[in-house]
């Protein structure tokens, strides 16, 4: 069996095997370690939770070849409509304004990342299933990764560099020693599927309220996935009440825009807060993904910015490797790092911002956000520049080569 590769990839959820798509026919020697096994991969609870991935994800997609087998699985929004519950401002983006197809997609989480799986294991990637990073030691020419495996065997491997795209958890952040930063907002996410008597349109609905976000994004028929923001507290109560008493919360939050509501999966519940480590490098490693940052899904920019991560970590390491250069040379990943930064500063800040901005009963910021609002839905610039901001095309896409 190989042991030493160009580059280690940690972490075999959906953008450890993105970076591994993109990667593919680079030239470049991969191998990819997860610590579950496959079909625990595809049998996890967080499989359901809905994507909301932007136009310019999609593209992304398609640029690795991993959009076209699972499009029919998603659903298109055409619409977003944005409100402030109680208040009157409101925006409304159209895909046909925009000149476009459609302004994002939603798709379950389990589809994507089984279908970018299937195409990896298609590929000549090496892949070491049920096995963790235990132990990292770099020096001047490679990295030494240390793996436990479940079965109690030790592999230790070799790399150029090392990347940890292995999540919120990330054993590689950790072993790296690489602080984070962490901000509570004292909310939780309430997530599940809904169906409604009305059709949705393929409109998605963000609407803000006192205690936090409601987001609705269509998805099949007359379902809609739920993403609903409350306090600690109300969230704890919703949970260990009824099915009747939750669904009676929820149509007076939302309003009857969609008809009546009738949950059609189970409900989940998730602390939110805002996670960002306070640096992406160290010597012969990258951390990307939620290894790096975790968002509030308010605006659904979790995703998005990670597969970003993937397109430029991968469109530098193609170049860097062309030139017949180290990728694992600590300038040229502290360049990676720093053309990264602007597009995590802002995202992290929007989202941020977002959050404490609307969920606030303070009376004078209600009336000054809900004029804001006002103004945007009649401005076609600032609108136009939302449409880009929410498509995820407002900075240049990397050219993966097709």
């Amino acid at each position: 069996m190989d042991s030493h590769f160009d580059l280690i990839i940690a972490g075999g959820g959906l953008v450890g095997n993105c970076l591994a798509l993109a990667l593919k026919d680079s030239g470049l020697k991969v191998a990819v370690v997860e610590a579950a096994s496959r079909q625990q991969q595809q049998q996890s609870p967080a499989g359901d939770r809905a994507l909301a991935l932007a136009a310019g994800t999609v593209q992304l997609l398609q640029s690795l070849g991993a959009w076209d087998g699972v499009a029919q699985q998603a659903t298109a929004i055409k619409q977003i409509h944005v409100s402030d519950r109680g208040h009157f401002g409101k925006t409304r983006l159209s895909a046909q304004q925009q000149g476009v197809e459609a302004l994002g997609y939603v798709i379950t989480a389990r589809e994507i990342e089984t279908h970018v799986a299937d195409l990896v294991a298609q590929s000549q990637i090496q892949y070491f299933y049920q096995t963790r990073v235990a132990g990292l030691i770099s020096d001047d020419a490679q990295i030494n990764v240390h793996l436990k495996q479940d079965n109690g065997e030790s592999l230790n491997l070799t790399a150029a560099l090392l990347v940890g795209a292995d999540g919120g958890q990330s054993s590689v952040r950790q072993l790296l020693q690489i602080d984070q930063q962490q901000t509570e907002y004292g909310q939780t996410a309430l997530v599940t599927t809904i169906e409604s008597s009305l059709p949705h349109n393929n409109t998605a609905y963000e609407r803000f309220t006192a205690f936090g976000p409601l987001a609705f994004l269509p998805v099949t028929g007359k379902r809609t996935a739920v993403v609903w923001t409350r306090s600690h507290e109300q969230a704890e109560s919703l949970m260990a009440g009824g099915e009747a008493d939750f669904l009676a919360e929820l149509q007076a939050c939302f309003g009857y825009r969609l008809g009546t509501l009738k949950l059609a999966a189970p409900r989940r519940a998730f602390p939110l807060s805002l996670i960002r480590a306070e640096k992406m490098v160290a010597e012969r490693a990258v951390i990307i993904g939620n290894a790096v940052h975790q968002l509030h899904p308010v605006a659904g920019q979790g995703f998005n910015l990670s597969i970003r991560d993937v397109a430029e970590l991968a469109e530098a390491l193609i170049q860097q490797h062309q030139n017949q250069a180290d990728i694992g040379d600590a300038a040229f990943l502290n360049r990676y790092a720093k053309q990264r930064q602007q597009d995590h500063s802002q995202t992290i800040g929007f989202t941020d911002n977002v959050v404490r901005i609307f969920s606030n009963q303070w009376l004078a910021l209600a009336a000054l956000r809900n004029t804001g609002l006002t103004l945007l839905d009649h401005l076609p610039f600032a609108k136009q520049l939302l449409a880009k901001h929410a498509m995820g095309l407002a900075r240049r896409l990397p050219n993966l080569g097709g």
